[in-house]
């Protein structure tokens, strides 16, 4: 197995056609939000975003939010994702980088992730630090051992409760937990090869089989 680690350079994103926010800080009287996977960004308290999140109030450790009409409270590292009110198959639809490379946020198991787009990766791959945040214990998985950019690395296989990227959310994905920590999380083929990828230039939209 293979998997291409690269430097975080850009942000990717998503289309705006649901709300999946994450918290990434909190300030006085505003807070740091992702939002469809885009860039962090500062919204005020009492401000209301183009994707229709208003930040409500910010009190001690959380933040509360109205996402879609519905009021949810956040802990800085929590994300939730509003439901799609299509009728179609979930997707998600992202944007290159400079680099041509695929980057957004989503979550593993409820916690927000970064990840690179990686169909060079068989599967899921996390970092140590990474899995040590999400609550992985890493440990209880099979160990082996993978083929990197470095050379060889130790790695346990787990597999992840859910995966959520934009609208689509996998349940039991395999993944691999490195011994050391990854620049960022790679998604590999253990998620992607349930997906449709359709690529048209700087765009690539995932679309979850049924």
């Amino acid at each position: 197995m293979r998997c291409c680690l690269y430097a975080l350079c850009a942000f990717g994103c998503f289309s705006a056609y649901a709300a999946d926010v994450g918290l990434a800080g909190l300030f006085p009287g505003k807070v740091l939000l992702t939002i469809n996977g885009g860039p962090p960004r500062t919204v005020a308290v009492g401000t209301k975003t183009d994707e229709g999140v208003r930040v409500l109030s910010v009190e001690g450790e959380t933040a509360t939010l109205e996402i879609d009409g519905n009021k949810r409270v956040l802990r800085v590292g929590q994300n939730v994702a509003a439901q799609s009110s299509g009728n179609g198959p979930s997707k998600a639809v992202l944007t290159a980088d400079s680099r041509g490379h695929f980057l957004t946020t989503g979550n593993i198991n409820g916690a927000t992730v970064r990840f690179l787009v990686d169909t060079g990766a068989s599967m899921v791959s996390l970092g140590a630090s990474d899995a040590r945040r999400i609550g992985i214990d890493a440990t209880k998985g099979q160990p082996g051992v993978a083929s990197t950019a470095n050379g060889q690395a130790a790695v346990w296989r787990v597999k992840l409760d859910t995966v959520r990227v934009g609208d689509i959310v996998m349940n039991n994905v395999d993944a691999m937990v490195h011994q050391q920590d990854l620049p960022i999380a790679l998604l590999g083929m253990s998620f992607l090869n349930r997906m449709e990828m359709q690529r048209d230039g700087d765009t690539m939209t995932l679309k979850k089989r049924y």
